[in-house]
């Protein structure tokens, strides 16, 4: 399952270079995935069962600029499940120019509330996130 969210460059997201700030991808970035869990967990609630993603990691390749007025696609997908872990691959892209902005590896760990730990993935869950790697 691949999520596209289009977002367009506003003038708060430039800096002094008259591009989009460095820190404003992350922003992008979590924006997709917010749009992507909004559609995956459409039928499940997590935070009622007390469980949260906690984001652990992230890495993030700069590739080419993005300006005012570009509208930007970010493509959002699961590419690695682990016992208590799950990846998700980012790539932001021009709408208009088709070039390849960021690229991204967001790692988050399942989470449990109550006990403050890094807990396995509800099964029901891990099922459907493995039938959703591409």
């Amino acid at each position: 399952m691949i999520h596209s969210t289009l977002i367009k460059v506003r003038g708060f997201h430039i800096d002094v270079f008259q591009h989009v700030n460095n820190a404003r991808y992350l922003e992008f970035l979590e924006e997709g995935r917010w749009a992507f869990f909004d559609d995956f967990d459409s039928n499940i609630d997590l935070i009622q069962q007390g469980i949260a993603w906690a984001v652990v990691n992230i890495n993030i390749d700069f590739k080419s600029e993005a300006s005012f007025g570009d509208v930007l696609e970010v493509r959002s997908q699961f590419s690695k499940l682990g016992k208590r872990s799950i990846t998700m691959k980012q790539t932001i892209i021009n709408s208009r120019t088709q070039d390849i902005v960021v690229k991204a590896d967001v790692t988050y760990v399942c989470f449990s509330k109550e006990l403050k730990a890094a807990i396995p993935l509800p099964e029901a869950y891990r099922l459907r996130i493995e039938k959703a790697i591409v």
